[in-house]
C-alpha cells in the first residue's frame, strides 16, 4: 500500500470509548489514514486495554481506514489469527515475547496482514538484524508500553538513527514508527531522524479541539520532512 509519509497514526488507547465513533470520524474526516491499535494483556505489560472484538469494531466505523495492531502480549501466534479477522491491516509484535520470531512473522504473512516487529525502550536494534529483511515495519517504543501519557525517553533518538542507518545499509524499505509521547514539540525531530509513522494518542483524543491537533502535528511531522538529521 502507498501512503503520504510521514504517517500520523492516531492510539485510540486514549479515546473516549462511550464517543469512539464520532471520535474516530473527526480523525478520518481530516485526512487520517492510519488507526492504531494497542493490544494489552495483563502480563506482558502492566495493563489490559481490549482485544479482537474491538479491533472489529474500529473497522466496522472506518472500513477505508489502515488498521495498525500493536500486540503487547505473551504467546502473540495464539491470537493473530482473530486478528487478522477482526480486520487488521498491519500486526506487530514485540521482539521481547517472541523465541521464534520469523515463525511468528510468517504466520503474520499467512494471514494477508503486512508484519513488524516491536522493540521496547532497554532493546537493541543490532538484536531486530537477522528479522529486518522479513518485516514491513519497525516500531520503536518511545516509552515503557503499558499505559498512555508517558514521557518521551530521550535516548530514543539515538536508536532511529541507527535503525536509519541499518535500513540504508541493507537496502530495505520497512518503514519506521514510533509509539510514545509523541507531539507538536518533537514530531519534527523524529521525522528528520527518519520516523515513517508517529503514533500519537493522548495529543490527540485528549486534545480539545481532535481536528486541529491533528493539523498541528502533522504540520510538525511534515517540517521534519525537509531537515537534515
Amino acid at each position: 500500500m502507498n501512503f503520504n509519509l510521514p504517517v500520523l497514526a492516531p492510539s485510540i488507547l486514549a479515546a473516549d470509548f462511550s464517543r469512539l465513533g464520532d471520535q474516530i470520524s473527526e480523525c478520518t474526516d481530516h485526512g487520517i489514514q492510519w488507526i492504531h491499535c494497542d493490544i494489552m494483556d495483563g502480563h506482558f505489560v502492566p495493563n489490559i486495554s481490549f482485544g479482537p472484538g474491538m479491533v472489529k469494531t474500529v473497522r466496522s466505523l472506518t472500513p477505508e481506514a489502515f488498521l495498525d495492531v500493536h500486540l503487547m502480549m505473551e504467546n502473540p501466534d495464539l491470537f493473530i489469527d482473530d486478528f487478522a479477522d477482526a480486520g487488521a491491516d498491519l500486526i506487530s509484535v514485540h521482539y521481547e515475547t517472541c523465541p521464534h520470531l520469523h515463525r511468528t512473522i510468517q504466520n503474520i504473512k499467512e494471514n494477508g496482514c503486512m508484519t513488524g516487529v516491536v522493540i521496547n525502550p532497554a532493546t537493541s536494534v543490532d538484536l531486530l538484524v537477522p528479522i529486518l529483511v522479513d518485516v514491513d515495519l519497525v516500531l520503536i517504543m518511545t516509552v515503557n508500553p503499558g499505559f498512555g501519557g508517558q514521557a518521551f525517553i530521550e535516548s530514543s533518538y539515538d536508536k532511529i538513527v541507527q535503525l536509519t542507518a541499518l535500513r540504508d545499509q541493507l537496502q530495505l524499505s520497512f518503514l519506521i514508527e514510533v509509539d510514545g509521547g509523541v507531539g507538536t514539540k518533537n514530531a519534527k525531530k523524529l521525522v528528520s531522524k527518519g520516523v515513517d509513522v508517529l503514533v500519537a494518542g493522548s495529543s490527540v483524543f485528549k486534545a480539545d479541539n481532535i481536528p486541529n491537533a491533528i493539523t498541528t502535528l502533522e504540520k510538525a511531522a511534515r517540517s521534519g520532512s525537509n531537515t537534515v538529521a
